[in-house]
């Protein structure tokens, strides 16, 4: 058990940190107030600067390494703000990794290189408007006709919707209930019968396009197929990285929440004094650290225990449903210390707290994670339905 990084990490985690605040500083507030993804040529740079690829393997042009290097990698680009880091998020820890873990050579040697490079965007479409938690109750229905699938129904809140250029659906892939007849397949923007809804509006999130997907008898080869009819539990199965990615996000937010009101306590003097001199203040700056500390270490362990495999349930579930609430706290806290400065839309406080409140919902709300939790305590699922 070893709590300090190698060289080799530092130097990567520094080079993420040295690039995404140089660089993308400016263009997070464009895009919170555009509420426009990072453009194409940023995305190139990423892939240029290889952060596209850390823990994708070197045979499709990622740098082979870890998760535990991916992650470092997007907490610092998370610290500027969730948008900017969202293309890594969905590289490193996202579909990216259901395509690399479960889809043929072929469609692994299609799309991954692009990602890489910053040139292919993918998302994952998994809810609809009646399956949301209650996921093994969705609708959007796929069958084989030959050398295709072909597949209709509606999906909603897809992060990229619109603007990613392929899609991993999860779908009704047979008439077997429940969990049995989902499977996923990768369908891409431009087939004949794909279209999209509007924009959502939401409170945080800005930059991360949101909308819902309709597909109507849409077309694809057969080798599209990323995982048949009976294979739900190797979609969650890849999810679990997904939730440190998730987690990782929550604990850029936070980590910059603190680092902002560190900075502002002992700038801002009241009563002729700095504020920081003042307990109450202490007390929540000691409160902020205890809480991005312990986030860091589980969701660590998490990546580190997986290696380039995929992390467990327990360890994943705890890791994001601790930084999910955690990064709720951090940010109100943060936003409290720095009184109508951090409430204020000029500075980046308040959008913190927005955009941190989302990530306990999307990916499996904290709820979820606890049943998650209890799950793996005692070594059954449970039952929800009535």
């Amino acid at each position: 058990m070893d709590f300090q990084l190698t060289d080799a990490q530092a130097e990567l985690q520094e080079a993420a940190r040295k690039f995404a605040r140089a660089e993308t500083v400016e263009l997070a507030r464009e895009l919170e107030a555009t509420n426009t993804p990072v453009p194409p040529e940023m995305r190139r740079r990423y892939g240029e600067m290889g952060f596209l690829g850390v823990n994708l393997p070197e045979e499709y042009g990622g740098l082979g390494l870890g998760h535990l290097e991916a992650l470092l990698v997007l907490e610092q680009f998370a610290m500027v703000s969730v948008a900017v880091a969202f293309p890594i998020f969905e590289a490193l820890t996202g579909p990216v990794r259901t395509i690399q873990h479960f889809a043929s050579d072929e469609l692994k040697a299609q799309i991954i290189p692009d990602v890489v490079k910053g040139e292919t965007i993918v998302a994952v479409s998994m809810s609809e408007p009646d399956a949301g938690t209650a996921l093994t109750d969705l609708k959007t229905s796929a069958r084989i006709e030959g050398e295709e699938i072909v597949m209709s129904g509606q999906k909603r809140w897809t992060s990229g919707a619109g603007h990613s250029d392929v899609y991993i659906v999860y779908c009704r892939l047979s008439d077997e209930p429940g969990a049995k007849g989902i499977g996923a397949v990768l369908v891409e923007k431009d087939r004949e019968g794909v279209s999209f809804g509007s924009q959502e509006e939401l409170m945080g999130f800005r930059g991360i396009p949101s909308a819902d997907i309709f597909l109507d008898e849409v077309r694809v080869p057969k080798g599209n197929m990323i995982v048949p009819a009976g294979g739900f539990a190797k979609l969650m199965q890849a999810f679990s990285l997904e939730r440190c990615g998730n987690a990782t996000m929550s604990l850029g937010l936070a980590a910059a929440a603190l680092e902002e009101a560190t900075a502002y306590a002992q700038e801002r003097e009241q009563f002729g004094k700095p504020i920081v001199d003042f307990q109450a203040i202490q007390l929540k700056l000691a409160s902020m650290a205890m809480k991005v500390e312990a986030s860091r270490l589980l969701i660590y362990r998490a990546a580190v225990n997986a290696s380039q495999g995929l992390p467990n349930i327990f360890e994943s579930s705890v890791g994001k449903c601790f930084a999910n609430e955690m990064v709720r706290e951090v940010t109100a806290d943060g936003m409290q210390i720095m009184g109508g400065y951090g409430y204020s839309k000029e500075y980046g406080m308040e959008q913190r707290v927005r955009d941190g409140f989302a990530w306990g919902i999307a990916g499996g709300t904290t709820d979820v994670q606890k049943t998650n939790i209890a799950a793996a305590l005692i070594g059954r699922r449970f039952n929800q339905r009535s």
